[in-house]
């Protein structure tokens, strides 16, 4: 069948199984070379560990890269849990679901051990079969990344559904946003969110799975001696801090990140430590629908490559495990910045400058609204130029 991107109102409906491919397989080129000590300064040569990795949310972005560099950098045993969708007739497979195939396949290749369990994160079922997997084939964890997303989530417990929502949590919030088809600058309102949705969204998305996820680990002893955990979260500028920080979801991450001493009290026994880890703006799935954030990460991707400290996922979290995490490298909150670049005084600053410049209705003139679309291409596997989109693939082997 021949695989055509087919977007709609900023959502990408399909997913090209060689493309992915060749997005899994670039992150794993950049991951050799760097060990290797030949990416700069910035990246550091890393030694191979053999130790035992478990990625909760490890088919795209931050989790998919969290894997590759431990795999393919430390040498590591990595199980992955995701949930993602399998082709089906004409329809293709999520990117996540053909990422996931490409990561196993390849680690095959390299005698690294690979397990990956789909199916949803968030239930008991789920906690039970990936303990009974550590017993049998490796014993016990020494690093949890924990970089689940989903707009929903059922309870293990009471079996009641919960949705996040996008929305604010003060009032009212009116800003520019850009429309990625035309690249025309519009605005857009964000209504307020009632204290259920708050909650909810809070329920979902923030501390509550990763701290059952320990828990159950700690409860049937998986879990080494110094084990380390990480979640993922985001801060922003005060730009976005309307929609992002102050808004929904920045009152779940808030929450997630309050997790850390619930957790650190856990992990005392084993001489363990929670991080949570503040990343950078990305293009992401989830990104790319967030009114506003599409616009200012456009403008940032400019200015950061003007000053040379441009990063995507697998360059940041290569930094956070040669650089950050070995050396504790934490904020007054003890949290792990890898957002330093971004949000230097002089990167915001000439932000804010371009911000200043956009006129409703007209075409965005300033920034890398390219990247942008590039890079989200990229993650659904179009936009290589070294493959032929007219071509028919097969959608179950990527």
């Amino acid at each position: 069948m021949v695989v055509q991107e087919k977007i709609i109102k900023n959502v990408c409906l399909t997913a090209h199984p060689l493309g992915c491919r060749e997005y899994v397989k670039k992150e794993i080129d950049f991951v050799k070379k760097a060990k290797k000590g030949d990416m700069g300064e910035l990246y550091q040569p890393i030694s191979e560990q053999k130790k035992n990795v478990l990625v909760l949310g490890c088919s795209t972005g931050y989790g998919l890269s969290s894997r590759i560099v431990s795999a393919f950098g430390f040498k590591n045993n990595t199980i992955g849990v995701s949930f993602e969708r399998a082709p089906n007739g004409k329809r293709t497979a999520s990117p996540g679901w053909y990422n996931n195939k490409v990561f196993d396949e390849l680690a095959e290749k390299e005698n690294i051990y690979s397990k990956t369990l789909n199916g949803d994160a968030f239930s008991s079922e789920m906690k039970k079969e990936v303990v009974d997997l550590i017993k049998k084939d490796l014993g016990k964890i020494d690093l949890v990344i924990y970089s689940v997303a989903s707009p929903m989530r059922i309870d293990p417990v009471t079996k009641e559904t919960y949705k996040s929502v996008l929305k604010t949590t003060k009032a009212e919030y009116t800003n520019f946003n850009v429309d990625l088809k035309t690249e025309v600058i519009n605005k857009v309102s964000l209504e307020k969110a009632t204290e259920k949705q708050i909650q909810d969204t809070i329920k979902v998305m923030g501390s509550e799975d990763w701290k059952l996820w320990i828990q159950a680990l700690l409860e049937n002893d998986c879990l080494n001696n110094n084990c380390q955990t990480i979640a993922y979260s985001y801060i922003g500028p005060k730009l976005t801090y309307p929609i992002y920080r102050e808004g929904t979801i920045g009152r779940a991450k808030k929450d997630l990140e309050n997790g850390v001493s619930f957790i650190d009290e856990q992990l005392k026994k084993l001489n363990g430590k929670a991080y949570v880890s503040v990343n950078k703006a990305l293009v992401t799935r989830a990104s790319a629908v967030i009114p506003i954030v599409p616009l200012y990460i456009a403008l940032l991707y400019k200015v950061m490559k003007d000053n040379n400290v441009h990063e995507n996922c697998i360059e940041q979290v290569y930094r956070l495990f040669s650089d950050k995490l070995p050396n504790s490298k934490v904020d007054e909150k003890g949290r792990i910045r890898l957002d330093d670049f971004e949000m230097r005084d002089d990167i915001q600053c000439e932000v804010e400058k371009l911000w200043k410049t956009l006129i409703e209705g007209e075409k965005l003139g300033v920034g890398d609204l390219q990247s942008f679309k590039r890079d989200y291409s990229h993650l659904h596997g179009f936009g290589y130029k070294n493959i032929d989109y007219s071509k028919d693939v097969d959608l179950e082997r990527p």
